[in-house]
């Protein structure tokens, strides 16, 4: 495999970032020897018309949506191109949050009290109480996310509005974790899931929003986070059955809060994770000694139909 199309932008809410990540990607498999090039693909059906040139696969660097859901993945294996990451269904499945947990739960991986919305302000205290995260089912980038420390029934109609606003669709609500702000990403090397060192993330102000994730000197990045060897096992341990439990393929990111008295508790797993300059697949890569380039080209041979 040498011609390769890198797939990023979209048309949703998370199109800037897409494009970023598609960028990286493209120059980084060039400088690995791929002949590769960056493709803004703003509808689905576009497809049709940019991948019969003869592109032996696809790195998809799509975020949120259609094109992280299941959808552009579907329509790949239909054209019969191989693509990196997972395919259609463990991609579906990774994007609704609510669903998500119940895999996770059967892995034996701990989960908030959460509760399907929309429901009354006393329905929402009496399940999870009322320091709680409303967010949509579907997208990332903490797009649409409000964390209520005192929930009223104002405010959580108003985040039950945003979230609405944000993302078409379903919208959850979920006990607020207090502690420390994880995630660990995994790959597949040697035929076996491998987790990558745990990442701690520490905002210099608020919580780890759509701006800090992207203004570059927002967040701290701690590689490897500063854990008991036992608690980053633990972790790595959740995000390799994470990545299991949905049957993801070739890599994934899962995002954790880790209590005070070192319970840890998974939030969601990423498919198509990030690869900006300030994104955590490419830093924890780069923690065990894998450049950019190293990391984005492995990821292209496991491309499959």
């Amino acid at each position: 495999m040498k011609r390769v199309a890198v797939l990023c932008g979209g048309d949703g809410r998370e199109r800037e970032v897409s494009l970023r990540s598609g960028k990286a990607v493209t120059d980084a498999l060039n400088e690995a020897g791929f002949m590769a090039t960056m493709i803004d693909l703003t509808r689905l059906e576009e497809a049709d018309r940019f991948l019969p040139g003869g592109y032996e696969g696809v790195f998809i660097a799509m975020h949120g949506d259609w094109g992280e859901g299941g959808q552009l993945q579907a329509k790949l294996s239909e054209m019969g191109i191989p693509y990196t990451g997972s395919d259609s269904h463990a991609s579906a499945l990774a994007m609704d949050k609510w669903e998500a947990q119940k895999f996770f739960a059967r892995a034996g991986i701990p989960v908030p009290k959460s509760i399907f919305l929309p429901k009354n302000y006393d329905e929402v205290v009496r399940e999870i109480g009322r320091n709680v995260v409303v967010k949509p089912c579907a997208g990332g980038s903490t797009v649409g996310v409000s964390i209520i420390p005192e929930l009223t029934p104002q405010n959580l109609n108003e985040a039950l509005n945003l979230a609405r606003e944000s993302y078409a669709g379903e919208v959850m609500a979920e006990e607020y974790i207090p502690g420390r702000e994880l995630t660990c990403a995994v790959w597949e090397k040697d035929g076996r899931t491998e987790a990558l060192p745990v990442i701690e993330i520490r905002p210099h102000e608020g919580y780890y929003d759509y701006s800090n994730k992207y203004t570059k000197g927002a967040t701290e990045y701690i590689v490897p986070a500063e854990l008991p060897g036992n608690i980053a096992a633990m972790i790595g341990d959740y995000a390799v059955k994470a990545h299991d439990a949905l049957g993801c393929r070739g890599y994934s990111r899962a995002d954790f809060r880790l209590t005070p008295d070192g319970r840890a508790y998974i939030l969601e797993v990423n498919t198509a994770p990030g690869m900006t300059a300030t994104s955590l697949v490419p830093k924890a890569a780069a923690a065990v000694g894998v450049s950019m380039p190293e990391f984005v080209s492995a990821i292209m041979r496991m491309a499959k139909v």
